[in-house]
């Protein structure tokens, strides 16, 4: 058995192996409420026999979307198609995820094939952005953003708590806050984004603070038993990464102190001005020294297609779940083909039993 297919347990919740579907946004979305594509699409990478999917960033606040194509969970009407697509998910064999987050000063933006840049000012499709300062992010997303006031502040971090609530009664039995990409959280802890003045900003534990109450206003009205994990950009590539990296370590044990129970690594996205070594599993290193350091359960995604490479990852204690995204999206059975190419006795019981039966059979027959 290799180690890509040993189950896994967290909290109250096991997976029948260590493949995870991240979220990928379908921008597909009318009014933040989900339709047949996204069901269909969930459950097809249910069906190929990954152990977690977990569904596209959803908004907790209209102004939170980062397309107006974007999922939604501020109202009961979102929460009723998310409650559908929990349950088939669940029905293939995996366990149903959900991310949430605030897109800030990336939001009001075009769908990636229409643009991907900010939604002109006259159009009436766009909104008002926003974000810890009144700092553009750039390059194709130069809109600035209103400055969060206090109570803007306390309003989003209500909108995460509801957000929460929907997800949990609609059946989702893992749920991911969305602190990475330069997103709204992400940028309270970015120095290239966070200018305040006040208790948000300034030094660690000012920059530290609105991602740390918001953890703490979901946690407790998520679940005990069941996981609650964030994904967080620890590492920028700007020229200061041994700083960013350090100050994310101590970061992700507030976290862990604070009742987080996973933390999914991945890269801050928080300026145009990086340079991200783009290769083969490059964050499976960073991932495998915050585990260590943090003490602190970690998946990542980003160049993990190759199952050797996933396997590796897990093996070697870098990786407690390997995120595999655009691999599932052109092939949402890789899990039945990774057991094949690391050489599984019987892969075909990767996938569902409906599925395994038959291609059981034939392997047999031949």
């Amino acid at each position: 058995m290799s180690a890509l297919f040993t189950p896994y347990r967290l909290k109250d919740v096991s997976l029948r192996n260590r493949i995870a579907v991240p979220p990928m946004c379908q921008y597909s979305a009318v009014d933040g409420v989900t339709n047949d594509w996204h069901l269909a699409h969930y459950t097809g990478l249910a069906r190929g026999g990954a152990g977690l999917v977990i569904v596209e960033a959803t908004a907790v606040s209209p102004e939170g979307r980062i397309t107006p194509g974007c999922t939604g969970l501020w109202t009961d009407e979102q929460a009723g198609g998310m409650a559908r697509i929990a349950a088939a998910i669940k029905s293939a064999g995996a366990v149903p995820g959900i991310q949430i987050g605030h897109a800030g000063r990336k939001a009001s933006a075009n769908r990636p094939w229409e643009g991907d840049d900010h939604i002109g000012e006259d159009d009436p499709r766009g909104w008002e952005t926003l974000s810890p300062s009144a700092v553009a992010f750039g390059a194709n997303l130069p809109k600035v953003p209103k400055a969060m006031t206090l109570e803007d502040i306390e309003r989003v971090k209500a909108d995460f708590v509801a957000a929460a609530r929907r997800a949990r009664d609609a059946g989702f039995e893992w749920l991911e806050l969305h602190f990475a990409h330069g997103y709204l959280a992400q940028s309270f802890f970015s120095v290239h984004a966070n200018r305040r003045d006040d208790r948000y900003g300034g030094d660690f534990a000012g920059r530290s603070r609105f991602l740390l109450e918001t953890l703490a206003a979901v946690r407790e009205v998520w679940p005990e038993n069941l996981p609650l994990a964030a994904r967080f950009g620890v590492i920028e590539y700007d020229g200061r990464d041994e700083q960013t990296l350090a100050e994310s370590i101590e970061l992700a044990k507030e976290f862990r102190r604070g009742g987080l129970d996973l933390l999914s690594v991945s890269v801050g996205f928080s300026t145009p001005e990086s340079d991200i070594p783009w290769g083969p599993a490059f964050l499976a290193p960073v991932a495998g020294r915050v585990r260590r350091e943090a003490e602190l359960p970690v998946a990542s995604a980003w160049g993990i297609d190759a199952p050797e490479n996933a396997d590796r990852a897990v093996a070697e204690g870098d990786l407690d779940l390997v995120m595999v995204g655009r691999a599932h999206l052109a092939d949402p059975h890789w899990p039945y083909h990774a057991a094949q190419q690391l050489k599984l006795e019987r892969p075909s019981w990767v996938l569902p039993a409906p599925y395994a039966h038959w291609l059981e059979r034939y392997r047999v027959a031949r």
